[in-house]
């Protein structure tokens, strides 16, 4: 069973992974759970689908886990970035926040409310529904309407800025 069921169940761990080393351990468990659980099923075909969802929920496990600490360390080493900002780059960065907080001023309350929640309070969709009590799939077309708006309504301040706006 491990020389037929081995190759195909590091593949799926292969393809998720990206890692030929975490695909490998990850079958490798798969089969020593199988044995620890002594598990009896009542067939071939039972016990490789078994394996295979095994290493599936493992792999997507191990994808997440290894996502979740790329983005940490992205946003450790973006946080100890220690420039010295100019004096022109703290104005311009201070009327960018002004600008985007006038904007979002501008839209309306339910889709105001999605923007904050997901970019300044971090939360994720799921998250975010359950605060506003709507479903994950509005929460997405929400964020997503709100964006449109946002980039519309600074695309305009900036077009107005630019002084080629005729009145």
């Amino acid at each position: 069973m491990y020389e037929a069921v081995f190759p195909v169940i590091f593949r799926v761990a292969y393809r998720i992974t990206n890692s030929g080393e975490a695909a490998e351990d990850l079958s490798q468990e798969a089969f020593f759970r199988l044995y620890e659980k002594k598990m009896v099923f009542p067939s071939a075909d039972e016990a490789k689908y078994w394996l295979i969802r095994v290493v599936k929920n493992a792999s997507l496990n191990y994808a997440k886990r290894k996502e979740r600490e790329r983005k940490a360390y992205q946003r450790a080493f973006r946080e100890d970035e220690r420039t010295e900002k100019t004096g022109e780059g703290l104005l311009v960065e201070k009327e960018t926040r002004e600008e985007i907080r006038r904007a979002l001023e501008q839209l309306p309350e339910n889709l105001r409310m999605v923007l904050v929640l997901k970019e300044y309070g971090e939360l994720n969709y799921r998250e975010i529904g359950r605060v506003l009590g709507i479903s994950e799939g509005n929460v997405k077309v929400r964020v997503f309407r709100a964006r449109e708006r946002l980039t519309g309504l600074l695309a305009e301040e900036n077009f107005r800025k630019d002084g080629s706006h005729v009145s």
